[in-house]
């Protein structure tokens, strides 16, 4: 039998999770019901305190009750270099906030197993390790200048302007041929930041779904299609994208091999990627979401392969 690990969740607050959708509440349900002790933090009462890396929370434990989903302790700090595993969970922007969480987390990494891997979690954001994977993608540009946007629109017509670090769909916007709003766009996004924006060929394929498909250490387990509400180009959720089971096909198993050896040596233990048709879109290893709905369509314990792999890792 497995050993009881000690674990600390960095994430949004859990008062506000949706129990019957959000991914962190079901690994941290699956934690408690092999044993695991359980801390919850948010990253804003995360802290380096002479030489320790800290955090102010509290002990939880869940159940499966709408509105009254979890107890917890007396508010308490705690040294997180003495737990087993940390859980970096927060959901984007992946601004300067959430970097720093990852290099604050580095330094109890790997003695205390982080998941996933801080570095690489900083290193690989959702919509640039993809670029390492070109014959993988569709066309696609980073750029904040206006006349290499404008370029790279007049040779593929339709396509897709989002934020680089953007999420959960918000900021996504479909260029058709004779769309007059790059420009006004691209004033828009400069106001907020001074980012670089992705441009992609739009893929007409996404009428039909975007797959959402999971990977437990570089293996793929499942996948759900998201499917755009009517007159919508965006099938995230978050914005009425509507869920429905699907199987991998070869296509997709193939996307997997390609990215898995990655995904796995560089400790990104729970990822979320995104497929069009036959394209990668991006790779999710941030928060990435979907085990609730995927596990009810599968009948099968995604969680269990997660913890399974962490449990691997720490040699239990």
């Amino acid at each position: 039998m497995a050993k009881s690990l000690s674990v600390a969740m960095q994430m949004d607050p859990l008062g506000a999770v949706d129990i019957n959708a959000d991914s962190s509440f079901r690994i941290m349900e699956e934690a408690q019901t092999r044993g695991h002790s359980l801390f919850y933090y948010t990253p804003d009462q995360l802290s380096w305190e002479e030489g320790r890396v800290m955090a102010r929370g509290q002990a939880v434990t869940l159940r499966r009750e709408i509105g009254n989903h979890f107890d917890a302790g007396p508010m308490e700090r705690r040294d997180l270099g003495a737990f087993d595993v940390v859980w970096l969970r927060q959901d984007p922007p992946f601004d300067m906030g959430y970097i720093t969480t990852t290099h604050l987390l580095d330094f109890i990494h790997p003695e205390t197993l982080v998941v996933n891997d801080p570095t690489w979690v900083r290193n690989y954001p959702e919509k640039l390790l993809v670029l390492q994977f070109p014959d993988l993608t569709p066309p696609t540009l980073i750029a904040r200048d206006l006349e290499t946007l404008k370029a790279f629109r007049a040779a593929h017509g339709d396509v897709i302007l989002k934020p680089l670090y953007g999420n959960g769909g918000a900021g996504v916007f479909r260029l058709k041929p004779g769309d007059s709003n790059l420009a006004s766009l691209h004033e828009l996004f400069g106001g907020i930041n001074r980012e670089p924006l992705i441009m992609q060929k739009f893929l007409p394929a996404v009428s039909a779904g975007d797959k959402r498909i999971i990977l437990v250490d570089g293996e793929p387990v499942g996948a759900i299609n998201r499917v755009p509400a009517e007159g919508e180009t965006r099938s995230n959720m978050h914005v009425g994208g509507r869920p429905e089971k699907v199987e991998l096909t070869e296509r997709d198993r193939e996307i997997c091999a390609a990215i898995g050896p990655t995904l796995r040596e560089k400790g990104q233990i729970f990822v979320g990627i995104d497929v069009i048709g036959d394209w990668l879109t991006e790779i999710n290893v941030t928060s990435p979401t979907g085990i609730q709905e995927l596990e009810r369509f599968d009948e099968t314990n995604i969680t269990a392969k997660i913890w399974d792999a962490i449990e691997r890792r720490r040699g239990n």
